[in-house]
């Protein structure tokens, strides 16, 4: 029986701005007529060598056990259909040419030269107008698990995304094949019921969308939820977890189980991340976690973003290696059920490193985790928010930490307390005295055991938030607030490195210990006025106030130097971090001999009667649709 792997597809007509992530750019060659067909116009040329249409050859070759592929495509006019492919150095080649004079075209590739990176893509090449209708890449090979994937939703107070997530869910008729289940985990006050477009698409998904609610438990809480509700009510043999605050392609959500059901080993298998607000770019292809500062990053990440807009997928040759991953954000991620079985469920972080943490714990268990191009969703980006400097700060540094523990085999974490000290001190010198509290909260919070982590789920995101009323640097200035523009040196000023780094450095902070600030700023005037992109620390540092225009919110904050308090919490930072040096192989013996992700432990956590995250009691509650 033959298998699709890949569908080609096309984006709905008017949506533009998103054609150069599935057909060719110039859009006098091309006329998209429906989700499975487009006119090229005749004496043109066509290309499919773009994100969602080009075949990612060796990713199916490394991971699967597809060894050899058929692309099949339906014609109407004259012309000619090229297959191209490309190695790990991005070089491409002519691979075969047919005319359309069948009205049917196929191609059988071998993909045993592939394993180190290569792509596959199809040319077309139009004598008078040439439809291409129902192209695909499929196979003879049989899979080695069941394509059936159960769906977890975590959503909090987004009702209008959610909503339209689960229209276009009850309009891909295509998905039902490999969709056993959908579960939203609803952890906030406005439901996706409330969005008019729920009631129609709730009816189309009848026998499969159960609506689950609880209190805030975080994104971890959410997702634990929807895998032991998978491993409840589904016999599907996998479980995707994905964001709310989405936009799908759900011929991505269909091909990653597909992927996963040929893999020749269990293996988690991720997506990527294209910005929301900008939709051609991509910021997520492949994510690691560096050992010694035990820090993540994106692999390749001075080449990131890549805007598909002016960059062909053919002519970017970095993109045709094989990336290998030791994670994948849970914008968008397909765990297989033998992983929730052999390795847990997620770490309880709330938010932040339950995702990496979970793939190391996996690795460890013999289940790796892939990022398959050509699988992807819009998800709005990390540029615009500032969640560093807000309440994320606390599960940053307690979460990151946490991983540490359970994970580093460097000697007392590596470089990681020398690191986390540093982000201290750029709070410092940035005049944010609210993120180093919550950091410090945070330490103290692990060095407390990890009983902590589950018993505070309900209350932790407003303990954080409280905290932040405390600080004036956190309330936004209603009016405006005047200060000095940057001078051109200090806008084209980079980041002093090396032993000037350290100069620089040691004088601020003598200098912020000895010297009082300069006079208080008036209600509106600050020394200086800095947009988010210029407020970076090393420029702060040479100020005593400054209006800065947050990322996420636009509104203007005023950072003051504040003597007393840099003194208090530094003499902290330098205790916490010494502490936890000393107690490292403690904590680590604490934290991996914990039930932290076993079934029981969420279990216990989830279904008894919990404080939520107003501090109110209440208990989780489901209602099948």
């Amino acid at each position: 029986m033959t298998q699709i792997l890949q569908q080609v597809i096309f984006p709905d007509v008017v949506d533009s701005e998103v054609h150069p992530l599935y057909v060719d750019r110039r859009p006098d060659r091309v006329n998209i007529v429906d989700r499975t067909s487009v006119c090229v116009a005749s004496g043109t040329i066509a290309s499919f060598a773009t994100y969602f249409n080009a075949f990612p050859a060796s990713y199916w070759r490394h991971w699967t056990t597809v060894d050899r592929v058929e692309l099949s495509i339906r014609c109407d006019g004259v012309g000619e259909v090229s297959m191209h492919g490309s190695d790990a150095a991005g070089s491409s080649y002519l691979i075969d040419t047919q005319n359309t004079a069948s009205g049917h075209v196929r191609f059988a590739v071998d993909l045993n030269s592939f394993d180190a990176g290569g792509w596959l893509w199809f040319e077309a090449s139009a004598t008078t107008e040439l439809t291409i209708t129902d192209a695909r890449w499929q196979t003879d090979a049989v899979p080695v698990t069941q394509p059936q994937a159960a769906l977890g939703i975590t959503t909090f107070n987004k009702p209008g995304y959610c909503a339209k997530t689960l229209a276009v869910l009850a309009d891909s008729n295509e998905l039902f094949s490999v969709l056993d289940q959908i579960f939203v985990i609803d952890q906030g006050d406005q439901h996706p019921s409330d969005d008019p477009r729920f009631a129609a698409a709730a009816a189309t998904l009848d026998g499969r969308l159960t609506v689950i609610g609880q209190p805030n438990f975080g994104g971890s809480g959410g997702y634990a939820r929807a895998m032991l509700e998978t491993l409840d009510r589904s016999t599907a043999n996998f479980v995707m977890l994905m964001d709310d605050d989405v936009e799908i392609e759900p011929e991505s959500i269909r091909r990653a189980v597909v992927f996963g059901s040929f893999c020749k080993e269990p293996t988690i298998v991720g997506g990527h991340m294209f910005d929301l607000l900008d939709r051609t770019k991509l910021y997520a292809w492949a994510e690691v976690v560096d050992e010694e500062p035990f820090m993540w990053r994106t692999l390749d990440d001075e080449k990131m973003p890549v805007d598909f807009a002016t960059n062909d997928l053919a002519n970017t040759p970095w993109l045709h290696e094989r990336k290998d991953s030791d994670y994948n954000g849970w914008w968008m991620s397909l765990i297989p059920r033998q992983a929730i079985e052999s390795a847990g469920l997620p770490l309880p972080a709330f938010i932040k490193w339950d995702d990496a943490e979970y793939s190391l714990r996996a690795r460890n268990h013999g289940i790796p985790t892939l990022s398959l191009p050509g699988v992807a969703l819009w998800h709005v980006s990390w540029v615009g928010k500032d969640d560093l400097i807000d309440w994320q700060a606390y599960f940053h540094a307690r979460n990151r930490t946490v991983a540490a523990l359970l994970h580093s085999e460097a000697p007392r974490g590596g470089t990681l307390l020398s690191h986390s000290f540093r982000v201290d001190l750029k709070h410092f010198m940035s005049m944010q005295y609210y993120p180093v509290d919550l950091r410090h909260t945070a330490l103290r919070a692990v060095l407390s055991g990890p009983e902590h982590m589950h018993l505070g789920l309900p209350t932790v995101l407003n303990s954080a938030r409280l905290l932040a009323k405390n600080y004036s640097e956190m309330q936004p200035v209603s009016g405006d607030v005047r200060g000095a523009p940057l001078t051109t040196r200090e806008v084209e000023a980079q980041m002093p490195s090396g032993m000037p780094l350290r100069f620089f450095l040691l004088r601020s902070l003598v200098l912020q210990w000895l010297r009082r600030p300069r006079s208080r700023p008036k209600s509106d005037v600050a020394e200086v006025s800095m947009t988010a992109a210029q407020a970076r620390w090393w420029r702060l540092a040479r100020h005593d106030s400054a209006v800065v225009e947050l990322a996420a919110t636009g509104r203007q904050h005023v950072y003051q130097r504040d003597r007393a308090q840099f003194r208090e919490l530094i003499v902290e930072s330098v205790r916490l971090h010494r502490e936890l040096r000393r107690r490292w192989p403690e904590l680590v013996a604490q934290y991996r001999a914990s039930p932290l992700t076993s079934e029981g432990q969420w279990r216990a956590t989830l279904f008894a009667r919990s404080a939520d995250s107003n501090g109110e009691v209440g208990a989780s509650g489901t209602s099948q649709v």
